[in-house]
């Protein structure tokens, strides 16, 4: 029986290649950049966009904090190193720290944003400068799960892996050669020692993204989705997730006073001719 989950790997691939390709190019840009975490998700777009746009026009930049481990740094030096593109490290403790100072009473959550939209800063700063589209690398499951940073690694301005639930991106990753220890090491924001996207999340990718593919591709109810022995208590926590973080996956809700409003009627691509 197939997997909901399987993929026509060959078909993603190029469609996404294409979709880069085409993306970057109609706005009249030739260069992206993107943030290189050491995690699969950043490692899976860098490799796409290499392949859309030829390495020379891919810029990588690797952000760490004091407290970033060593394994993600060594990791995202070994995605830059197996496709040669552009790299350059920025350490943003110098940027973060005289905040987090100011604010003594600072917890985890708060001082992962801020770094998060630091390191967001930095990409559009280089958009700039390079004249380079900002890349995102939050996939499906993270998106529906509100599982980013409004404004920091939930920016950019155009997504790759975004209808790609985390499950998918392993799968696509191993078939495009990306190395191992990126795909079997448990996923991570590194935001402290120790900590893992799993564990916050209180539930594994795999159980989410069945559930998920259920909810969101085919239309099932909650109740549907336990009826087929899936954990009622995870089931109504993760359909909780998808109602309280909607306003992440939209546009700043605009009062309406005009016939047309940006985000309703005036949203779709024919009305600026494209």
């Amino acid at each position: 029986m197939k997997n909901r989950l399987d993929l026509n790997l060959q078909m993603v691939e190029n469609i996404l290649v294409d979709f880069l390709r085409e993306e970057v190019h109609k706005v009249g840009f030739k260069k992206v950049v993107l943030g290189i975490s050491g995690g699969i998700d950043s490692a899976l777009v860098a490799y796409l966009a290499a392949k859309a746009l030829g390495p020379e026009n891919v810029l990588g930049i690797m952000m760490p904090y004091k407290s970033s481990s060593k394994e993600s740094l060594d990791h995202g030096k070994l995605v830059i190193d197996s496709l040669g593109i552009n790299s350059k490290l920025v350490e943003i403790t110098p940027m973060v720290e005289p905040y987090f100072q100011m604010n003594p009473d600072m917890d985890g959550l708060r001082k992962g944003n801020r770094m998060a939209r630091e390191r967001m800063c930095i990409l559009f700063d280089h958009s700039a400068k390079e004249k380079a589209l900002v890349l995102g690398t939050s996939n499906k499951t993270e998106i529906l799960l509100g599982y980013s940073t409004q404004f920091g690694d939930g920016a950019s301005a155009i997504n790759p892996i975004g209808d790609l639930y985390k499950t998918q991106v392993w799968e696509l990753s191993r078939y495009m050669g990306i190395p191992s220890q990126l795909i079997d090491k448990k996923p991570s924001a590194d935001l402290w020692e120790g900590q893992t996207d799993e564990s916050e999340l209180g539930f594994s990718y795999n159980l989410a993204d069945e559930i998920l593919v259920r909810l969101i591709d085919e239309r099932y109810t909650p109740e549907e989705v336990i009826e087929e022995e899936f954990p009622e208590d995870i089931v109504k926590k993760v359909m909780k997730k998808i109602l309280y973080s909607q306003y992440k996956r939209k546009l700043p809700v605009i009062a309406k006073i005009s016939p047309r409003t940006i985000g309703r009627e005036f949203r779709y691509p024919r009305d600026w001719g494209v």
